[in-house]
């Protein structure tokens, strides 16, 4: 059997940025079975941004073809950036020498055992993936990527005040996402990871429309 690894942040119902309506709308008390009701913003906590995010006429969430996020992924290692500084060309070439074309990527910073995702500070000293190094990956043709940080400089703005930036700002957006490379954010645990590769199977929830879903991602080794 191979063994599992859960990648995936749960939804909190207090997240100070991200606002979850959670409740029960029925009781064992009071109805004889639980129900439970929630609403959430689609790109909070572990999800997939669909093409449909940057690009008007993109495929939605329910049109990913799901042979792009389910597979083999090489994981990028990229500890050693360390907080609040770029992801350059030269980390991303070193530490991904083994990724193949058409592959899944998982961009690893190990920032969840850093900072928590429940306070600014995750977003705030978090490292950043610049635009060569975005450039390189999506010349290495690879399907998808997957990062346990907020891999564009500009989305710490969200929470500081300052522009939120411009469209071409959000590197990994505009460089990937827009052509068709899937970004799956928010990721965790991606250190219990064992080695440089893995198979990977990122389930966004069939949402007709959508330009991102929540997911379930695991990684199966083994």
């Amino acid at each position: 059997m191979p063994r599992v690894v859960d990648l995936s942040t749960p939804i909190s119902s207090d997240h100070f940025r991200w606002p979850v309506q959670r409740e029960l709308r029925r009781t064992h008390e009071k109805d004889g079975v639980q129900v439970t009701w929630l609403g959430t913003v689609v790109h909070g906590f572990t999800h997939i941004d669909a093409p449909r995010h940057f690009e008007p006429e993109g495929a939605t969430s329910d049109q990913l073809d799901l042979d792009t996020v389910v597979g083999d992924a090489a994981i990028i290692d990229v500890r050693h950036v360390g907080a609040n500084a770029p992801i350059t060309l030269e980390d991303v070439r070193t530490a991904g020498a083994h990724v193949r074309d058409g592959d899944i990527v998982l961009m690893r910073a190990g920032w969840d055992e850093i900072e928590s995702i429940d306070t600014p500070a995750f977003w705030a000293r978090a490292p950043w993936v610049t635009r060569d190094a975005a450039e390189w990956l999506l010349g290495k043709k690879i399907r998808a990527i997957g990062f346990d940080f907020p891999q564009d400089h500009c989305i710490r703005n969200f929470l500081t005040g300052a522009p939120h930036g411009t469209y071409e700002e959000h590197v990994t957006h505009h460089v990937l996402l827009r052509r068709g490379v899937i970004l799956m954010e928010y990721l965790c645990n991606l250190t219990a990871l064992r080695g440089d590769r893995t198979y990977l199977v990122a389930l966004p929830i069939k949402l007709p429309y959508a330009d991102g879903a929540p997911a379930r991602i695991i990684a199966l080794e083994g």
